[in-house]
């Protein structure tokens, strides 16, 4: 009897045990990918196979996530002693997984190729307090995709990244497209806050900012103003812009786009994919680089992240991995498959990622525009943003509040918020 409750504690103990080791002493890491289109899927599992094929002493087991659910579904694994060793995500969601301890620190663990492949900007998006808890590797700017064909009939000045509109210059060639029925844009704002940000850092808007003793405080200034009061009068002054797009998300706007109702929607770069797959034979798209104010063409961004979990027993061989799926020809690899810009400089300078087909190259020279998205070290951001920001910029942009109000509900709702964080 004492023999079967002997065996019975053995297995129990064995189930408790993740990915793990083999007898052999062979090394199993868990690496959890959010890619999701199927070409990026694709990309991600055979540099996967490439891996174990030449390190048959570490095995790298591919598990698939989902951006929709990854950050409840990362902390419930944290907590549970259960997270994969290999952690996909965005650089704005780590600023809490970090300060919970919840990461690794990859300071030391990253090779000097690695950390001197990718700019000092992008490594501002992962480093909290004096730590790097992530590697950034995909990002993506915001742009204006456009009907060409309408453009051109317009007469209107076709932007390039040397020569981008202004916001004032956007306004009013938005307003010139607009008539009988039809937008010159149309503005998909289901999830406002990150566009708005983002975008704003092109006219010096940062809305938080970090006093003296370390703390962060919310103050909407003039510079903060000029985005979402180009949004709110374009929608409810103008009439260049569909008020029944607020609410919808960025791929919602696309059958309106090629039935002629749109001329011009704000999008990431990375929807080129959709657009290629679900045009209509003969439709005429380009892309625009997004206006530019007082700072040009910066705008923020939130990369892709790959970090190590801080409870992973093998950190050394994870970051290892880490270094071999972003060499430069297979972070090409990445990009391309996800259609987006890498952040190393070498796989940037590829031909793939600067031809005129797609518009890649349009792309390619915004990339030394990005920077780091406004909250990305801001402990209390996604609380903020899901509870005060998102509502608020929502209802200002349909017209139901004014931009008195707007600020109020940022500055004020919006502090007592990160005061609980800052304690």
């Amino acid at each position: 009897m004492r023999a079967r409750w002997i065996l019975v504690l053995l297995l129990l103990l064995a189930g408790c045990t993740g990915g793990g080791d083999a007898d052999d002493g062979r090394i199993t890491l868990r690496f959890q990918s959010l890619a999701w289109q199927e070409e990026s899927v694709a990309v991600n599992k055979e540099l996967v196979e490439e891996w174990n094929a030449s390190h048959p002493d570490v095995e790298v087991e591919y598990v698939q996530g989902s951006w929709d659910s990854v950050h409840d579904q990362l902390l419930t694994s944290f907590e549970g002693g259960e997270a994969p060793d290999i952690v996909h995500d965005a650089s704005d969601d780590l600023a809490d997984f970090a300060y919970g301890g919840h990461l690794a620190d990859l300071t030391d663990l990253l090779p000097d190729r690695l950390k001197a492949d990718i700019p000092e900007r992008s490594w501002q998006t992962v480093t909290f307090g004096d730590g790097i808890y992530g590697v950034p590797f995909l990002q993506e700017p915001r742009v204006l995709i456009a009907n060409a064909t309408w453009l051109r009939k317009s007469g209107v000045r076709i932007p390039t990244p040397e020569h981008p509109w202004t916001w004032p210059e956007f306004r009013r060639i938005a307003e010139e497209l607009s008539g009988d029925g039809t937008y010159g844009v149309a503005w998909p704002l289901k999830e406002p806050v990150s566009a708005t940000l983002n975008l704003s850092l092109s006219a010096g808007g940062q809305l938080f900012h970090r006093n003296a003793d370390g703390k962060v405080e919310i103050r909407f200034g003039t510079a903060d103003e000029v985005v979402p009061r180009t949004i709110h009068d374009q929608v409810n002054a103008d009439g260049s812009a569909s008020g029944s797009t607020l609410g919808s998300g960025g791929s919602d706007t696309l059958p309106g786009f090629f039935g002629g109702r749109y001329a011009m929607v704000p999008l990431g770069f990375s929807y080129r994919q959709q657009i290629v797959q679900q045009a209509p034979e003969g439709f005429d798209w380009q892309v625009l680089p997004a206006p530019a104010g007082a700072d040009g063409l910066t705008q923020g961004v939130s990369p892709q992240t790959l970090s190590v979990a801080a409870d992973s027993p093998h950190q050394e061989e994870a970051a290892e991995f880490i270094d071999f799926l972003l060499q430069p020809r297979n972070m090409v690899r990445l990009a391309l498959g996800d259609w987006m810009l890498p952040t190393g400089t070498e796989a940037l300078k590829d031909p793939a990622l600067r031809t005129s087909e797609h518009d890649w190259a349009t792309g390619t020279a915004l990339a030394a525009h990005l920077r780091s998205a406004p909250a990305q070290s801001v402990r209390g951001y996604p609380e903020w943003k899901d509870k005060v920001a998102t509502p608020a910029l929502q209802e200002y942009y349909s017209g139901a509040i004014g931009l008195d109000e707007l600020r109020e509900r940022l500055e004020e709702d919006g502090n007592l918020v990160l005061a609980r964080y800052q304690r």
